[in-house]
């Protein structure tokens, strides 16, 4: 009995440090205001508790992200009906999937992508998987490129710093910067179709 209400405080201490940390980095102006004392502070629980459930800021932030990822990741698995009967649909979708999470965790994705997570977050296991099918779908849709580095390129245009930069500094919408990402996407996949292309 002693035992199951531990897993159990356990759980509910770690869901309370998740939700806890979500709210600082939507309040916050900056990654680093968010300390593990503050994200202890704001649970209600004790630094020792948040130190064994997540082991560093690092784990932390990498239990966040993840549990943040499931929009995009059901996007990756599933598509919707009309993607799934065109590569290029997929690309697209994906991306924009990809842009409206960094846009709604704009201060988390930043603290990961400035090395709170990992080494690099060319590394981390999300970015892996993102890149590999970008790969497979722009092998479908451009046989003859590079699709490897066309999909970092497609994935350096959802960073958080320059979705920080271009929606929190210059004032950018919601809206313009996924139409702009979507317009881009076209001319890289669709180049036939771009009107300010010279053609020969």
């Amino acid at each position: 009995m002693t035992e199951r209400k531990t897993r159990k405080d356990a759980v509910r201490n770690r869901e309370a440090l998740l939700a806890a940390a979500a709210a600082l980095y939507a309040r916050s102006d900056s990654p680093d205001e968010v300390t593990m004392a503050r994200v202890a502070d704001e649970a209600g629980v004790g630094k020792g508790t948040l130190f064994r459930a997540f082991g560093d800021r690092a784990g932390l932030l990498r239990a966040l992200y993840e549990a943040r990822l499931e929009p995009v990741a059901r996007t990756l698995e599933a598509g919707s009906p009309e993607s799934r009967r065109s590569p290029e649909a997929r690309i697209r979708e994906l991306l924009d999937a990809v842009a409206c999470f960094k846009l709604d965790n704009r201060r988390l994705a930043a603290a990961i992508e400035a090395g709170g997570g990992s080494s690099s977050p060319y590394e981390s296991d999300h970015y892996r998987r993102w890149h590999e099918h970008l790969c497979d779908l722009l092998a479908q849709a451009l046989p003859r490129e590079d699709v490897s580095f066309v999909a970092h390129t497609l994935l350096a245009a959802t960073r958080a710093d320059l979705v920080e930069h271009l929606v929190g500094r210059q004032g950018m919408s919601r809206d313009e910067l996924r139409t702009r990402l979507a317009t881009l996407i076209d001319r890289i996949i669709r180049p036939e179709d771009d009107p300010t292309r010279n053609g020969p």
